[in-house]
Formats: C-alpha cells, sequence, structure tokens
C-alpha cells in the first residue's frame, strides 16, 4: 500500500483527467460511489438544478429538488458523498434540542435506524456503546439515539446513508469532477448563470445553480462579493471580532509559560515554526487569518481493527517542539479531545495548546489554486501523522500520555483507499459571501432578528484559533479561540445564502453564506448546513416555478412551504 501521503497526490492527480457521471444505476452489493463504472457523456449536461459540492448541504439540496421532481445534477470533486458528516466528525454539535427540523432531522432518523439494526454492531452491542457513553460522556446523552434521532456515527456508514438516499432520489451525481476556476468558465445571461465548464471540458447547464461546497469556487468564479479572515471589531459593533489577545480564556492555548525562540532564550535565533512574526496588532484589529483545519480522526482502541500510528518519512522533530516544550513545563493533560463512537470507536478533536489543529497553515487555503491547496492539505496530513506518532512514542512525551496512546490507532474498516485518514481535511472557514444581509454578532444575540428566517442556529459563536504568537511576557500564546453563548436559537436570514442581485439572480450559497467570521463560527455546524441546504433547494424550486430570480421568490411561500417540511423557523 502506497502511504497516505502518496495516496493523497495520486487521487487529486487523477481528478483531473477522471470524469464520473452517475445516474445510481449501480450494480447489488456496491458499497461506495468510488467503485462505479465510468460511464461516457455528452460533452454538454443539462439539468434544471446543478448542485455544486457534495457536502452535507449538498446531499441534502440535491435529495430535496429531486424528490420534488426536479432533473438534478450534483457535482463533486473527490470520490465521496457528505463531506465531514462522513469524513470523521460523527460527535454531532447539536446546539439547542429542538432547533432542527426538515432534512437535516430526517438524516439523523435515518442514522438513528441504521444503528437499531443488529448487524450494524460489528466490534460491540449497542448496551456496551451505550453503557460506555454514558460512563464517560453523561452530559451529552442527547447525542445517543433519541426519540428515534441518533447524532452519534461512523464515518462510512454515513456516507454510504448519503449515497442510497441520493439514490432513492434520483439525483445524478457527477463525482471527481472540479469547476474550472477561470472567469470564463462561467456563461450569463442577463446575470443569470447558464453554463458552467469544467475542468475536463465538459459543460453544465442549469436553471438554478447552488453553491454547497465549502471553499466556495462557484461563488467566487461567478463573481459575487465575498471575504476572508476576520473582520475589525468595528466593522459590525462586534465585540469578539478580530485581533483578540486576551479573550482566549478557553483551554485552547498555552496554561505554562513556553519559550517562542529556536535556542530557548536567543531571540535572535529566529521562533520556532508556526509563531506569526512581527508586532502584535491592536485589540480588535482584522486581518487574513481564518480558523485552524485538522483531520477529524476516527480511531479505535479495538486490537483487531488497530492501525497503529507510523512515522512519516519527512518527519521534523521541530514541528512538535512547543509540544514537548508544553510537557515539560508542566502541563500533561492530553492534548487531543477523544469522543466516543459506535463500535469502539472514537471521532478525535483538537484540544489543549499543541493538538491536531494546524494553527497558522492554511491562511492561503480559501483562494489557493487547486495544487496549492493539495499541497496545503499534504502538509496538514503530514503534521498530524506526526504529531500522533510523536503522542504515541517520542521521548520526551511523559509515559503517561504515551501509555494512553498506545491503545489507540486509526479504524481500520475506515477510509481504506486512504491509509485510514479521513479523505477530507475539515475545513472550518473558507471564503464568506457579503450580501445585501450579513448574519453577525446581532443575529446571533438576538438583537437582530430576521423576518425572513429559514431556520435556526443555535451552538456558540466558536472559533478555533488563528494564529500563535509572541505576547507581553515573551512566551508563546495561541490567539482566536473565541466560545461565547449566543444564550439560545437564533433565526438564520434568507438574504444570507442569496446573492447581491446586482451579481447573481440564479445562485444559492448556503455553505459559504453571508457571515461575519463570529457569526459564521456558530453557523457552520454541520446540522445548521444541512438545513440551509434544505432551504436553498426549496428556493430553488420555487424559482423555478415562478419565473423569478432567488432574489424575487416569495419568502411567505417559501416560509410556507418549509415550515410544511418541519423546518423549526423560530424560537418562543
Amino acid at each position: 500500500m502506497h502511504p497516505p501521503t502518496s495516496l493523497t497526490t495520486r487521487l487529486i492527480n487523477s481528478r483531473i483527467a477522471c470524469l464520473v457521471l452517475v445516474a445510481f444505476t449501480l450494480p447489488p452489493g456496491t458499497s461506495t460511489a468510488s467503485q462505479a463504472a465510468e460511464i461516457d457523456q455528452p460533452e454538454t449536461i443539462n439539468a434544471d438544478i446543478v448542485v455544486y459540492g457534495g457536502t452535507s448541504a449538498g446531499v441534502i439540496a440535491a435529495v430535496h429538488a429531486a424528490e420534488a421532481g426536479r432533473d438534478v445534477l450534483l457535482i463533486e470533486p473527490t470520490e465521496h458523498l457528505g463531506g465531514m458528516t462522513s469524513n470523521g466528525l460523527g460527535w454531532t454539535d447539536l446546539g439547542r434540542d429542538g432547533t432542527l427540523g426538515g432534512r437535516a432531522l430526517e438524516f439523523y432518523r435515518r442514522v438513528h435506524d441504521h444503528y437499531q439494526k443488529p448487524s450494524a454492531w460489528t466490534q460491540q452491542s449497542a448496551n456496551q456503546f451505550e453503557h460506555h457513553f454514558r460512563s464517560i460522556r453523561p452530559y451529552a446523552s442527547k447525542l445517543l439515539a433519541n426519540q428515534g434521532v441518533m447524532s452519534l456515527f461512523e464515518p462510512h456508514v454515513t456516507e454510504q446513508l448519503f449515497v442510497d438516499w441520493a439514490k432513492a432520489a434520483g439525483v445524478r451525481v457527477l463525482y471527481r469532477e472540479r469547476l474550472l476556476r477561470e472567469p470564463t468558465a462561467v456563461t450569463k445571461q442577463n446575470l443569470a448563470i447558464r453554463s458552467l465548464l469544467l475542468e475536463s471540458g465538459k459543460r453544465v447547464e442549469g436553471q438554478v445553480f447552488i453553491d454547497a461546497s465549502y471553499e466556495g469556487d462557484l461563488m467566487a468564479t461567478v463573481g459575487v462579493s465575498y471575504t476572508c479572515g476576520r473582520e475589525p471589531s468595528s466593522q459590525y459593533d462586534e465585540a469578539t471580532a478580530g485581533f483578540q489577545p486576551t479573550l482566549n480564556s478557553h483551554y485552547h492555548r498555552f496554561l505554562q509559560p513556553v519559550d517562542p525562540y529556536v535556542s530557548p532564550g536567543k531571540p535572535a535565533s529566529g521562533l520556532l515554526p508556526g509563531i506569526s512574526p512581527g508586532p502584535t496588532p491592536a485589540s480588535g484589529a482584522g486581518d487574513h487569518r481564518i480558523q485552524a483545519f485538522c483531520f477529524r480522526m476516527c480511531l479505535t482502541n479495538a486490537p483487531e481493527n488497530r492501525v497503529p500510528f507510523a512515522k512519516p518519512d519527512d518527519y521534523r522533530d521541530a514541528d512538535y517542539e512547543l509540544l514537548l516544550r508544553h510537557f515539560e513545563a508542566g502541563d500533561t493533560m492530553l492534548p487531543i479531545q477523544i469522543d466516543p463512537m459506535p463500535n469502539a470507536k472514537s471521532d478525535v478533536n483538537n484540544k489543549g495548546a499543541v493538538s491536531t489543529d494546524f494553527i497558522g497553515a492554511n491562511y492561503a487555503y480559501p483562494e489557493a489554486s487547486y495544487q496549492q491547496r493539495e499541497e496545503i492539505v499534504a502538509d496538514h496530513l503530514r503534521y498530524q501523522q506526526g504529531l500522533m506518532w510523536t503522542l504515541a512514542h517520542h521521548p520526551r512525551v511523559p509515559q503517561s500520555i504515551r501509555d494512553e496512546m498506545s491503545q489507540w490507532g486509526l479504524a481500520r474498516d475506515e477510509f481504506a483507499s486512504h491509509g485510514h485518514w479521513p479523505y477530507q481535511l475539515y475545513v472550518r472557514e473558507s471564503r464568506r459571501m457579503i450580501s445585501d444581509y450579513v448574519m453577525t454578532e446581532a443575529d446571533c444575540f438576538r438583537k437582530r432578528v430576521t423576518q425572513e428566517s429559514i431556520g435556526l442556529g443555535s451552538y456558540n459563536l466558536d472559533s478555533h484559533n488563528v494564529q500563535r504568537f509572541v505576547d507581553a511576557s515573551g512566551h508563546v500564546q495561541n490567539e482566536g479561540d473565541i466560545q461565547v453563548s449566543p444564550g439560545g436559537p437564533y433565526a438564520i436570514s434568507y438574504r444570507s445564502i442569496v446573492p447581491r442581485e446586482s451579481e447573481a439572480t440564479n445562485l444559492l450559497v448556503p455553505v459559504c453564506l453571508s457571515a461575519s467570521h463570529m457569526a459564521y463560527g456558530s453557523i457552520r455546524m454541520e446540522p445548521v448546513f444541512m438545513l440551509l441546504g434544505h432551504a436553498a433547494a426549496e428556493a430553488a424550486l420555487l424559482s423555478i416555478e415562478n419565473h423569478s430570480s432567488v432574489q424575487h421568490v416569495s419568502y411567505p411561500l417559501l416560509r410556507q412551504r418549509l415550515l410544511s417540511q418541519g423546518q423549526v423557523l423560530q424560537w418562543e
């Protein structure tokens, strides 16, 4: 087997040359879409609704529109559907009970139904899992199967659920195809998108387009206004916005003083990798930085299903010097969050001062070329592979942590074609559209309440760290981790997923929607993306039925339909 980094490069290079258009007529026993045979197709592909990005929002949008009788084409640049929901993020940040409805709620009911089958439990029984879960995470019992809903799941399970759902709905899926990111790739007529040109030379025509990607490449190529990075606090009157050197009171920070220099105490020796150089800006100042990315690993402690952590060929001690110094300074907390999932598996997330988040390595990602992005992805993979090997084996790591990590490894039955690492990097934030309505702290805190709600958000304003810097004491510190509760559910405006009418009249953007950095930190949860995908699809249906631009879709009619479909639009 090729090492994961090599596999990543090979898979990515193949995307440019390969086209897979699957009408979901796969032979019995086909377990994933990537196994489908390639089918010759005409140079121009027509559909009523074109969805770009097979994220959870994209699949939900495509399924909803197809089940309404429309011809839907879903374009996914990889070989896999579901985005982060099927790439390791199995511990779901649901937010407030009762805020989910519609297609999002239906998805989690499908997860529940899967785990009611005895055949779903291969490494432990359902009772064993529930007992273990309640013993270590009693505060989160709502994530377990409850009233027909379950939001803890294995990656391969949710991918197959998405594939099966799309197949049953009659969605056509175009795999391993990417938008040609050139202005000439988009044909418009009177501000309406008529066609897209893909890298393979295929042209896609449609009546309404939905950009459900994490990066917003379609939105940007169409010419829609967007931003990247953090706004200054003054722009939208947001107390938590911009550079916040003292606001980080969460535990994702250095709790012990750690020297930032290659040679301790000697600034002339230079900063260790990953520390921002230069003077610190004023509090609240905006910048180009975005919250850190990571791979949401699926680990297991079941010996027969465990793959040991391997040391990367290009391992560099210096990349983990801050981690080792933090241990030696006295912080011996296990620096990863291990949350239980079915079948003796775990969703692993960032925790502590130095963890799975590769802080500062992603600033160029939103607007980078495809090749540059893949280099960034490969850097993240190398870093995280090296981190896990370090925690399990490095002699400067406390023995207690090495002992703990020796019990864990990658799950052998997950991501098999990618060295058991997730197929996708967790892109927590990329481009964000600027439309006539920008979601901000004022919306999250209900100081402003939209009259055009299409769904509710309720999770914390959650930004992971965006940088490391040298603080006033001369030590390294993390900055940008914000965890602020909105205090309850809030409405998300229809106009936040609709571009300005002067830029595009038949495009909807449910993932890279119009929001400030801080508001996006709350909205960006996968269940919310699903409900926004649902709303975008319903708006697309109304736009076609009434021959109107998406900006002039009748909101009262959209509201009526969403409510009839179980969407929750307000909170009393």
